[in-house]
């Protein structure tokens, strides 16, 4: 295995992002609306609106990514993780995980939260292992856009 290399995104990697995800939502779920809307567009969705997308790079070969949506000043989600399933189980999730909370903290960010599904055991454990905590959503927080999420968790930085 090469060195696995973390880079931020730009516009000629859009399309492993949207590859990426759907395999693992398709494999798990249905893909939803909301799915569609921001992997058609993570520009409009997560970058402009101050939000960040990391890849992880084997040479040329993309087998990892995961965003970093802003939702308000100081609070960000980590979503749209994705590992190849030929590269799952060597650390590159932590990797991206570790670098979406290093940009959030960069950022003045007092908080990561994310949404996610209980049968996804191995991205729970991720979650846990980055020191996020099952939590409550905020009083006054819309629900979740996904039918699936059915695990609220929240890291305090």
């Amino acid at each position: 295995m090469m060195p696995i290399e973390i880079s931020e995104y730009r516009p000629a990697l859009a399309k492993a992002f949207k590859e990426l995800n759907l395999i693992w939502i398709e494999k798990y779920f249905r893909v939803e609306a909301p799915d569609i809307e921001i992997l058609s567009d993570p520009e409009k969705y997560i970058i402009e609106p101050g939000g960040s997308i990391y890849f992880a790079l084997e040479g040329e070969q993309i087998v990892g990514t995961c965003a970093l949506v802003r939702k308000n000043k100081s609070t960000f989600e980590l979503a749209k993780m994705a590992v190849r399933e030929s590269h799952q189980g060597k650390h590159i999730g932590e990797k991206l995980g570790c670098a979406v909370i290093a940009k959030a903290k960069s950022q003045g960010a007092t908080a990561v939260i994310l949404e996610t599904n209980k049968v996804l055991i191995p991205a729970v454990r991720l979650y846990e292992k980055l020191g996020f905590l099952p939590a409550q959503r905020p009083a006054g927080d819309p629900p979740s856009r996904y039918e699936r999420s059915n695990l609220y968790m929240r890291l305090d930085l």
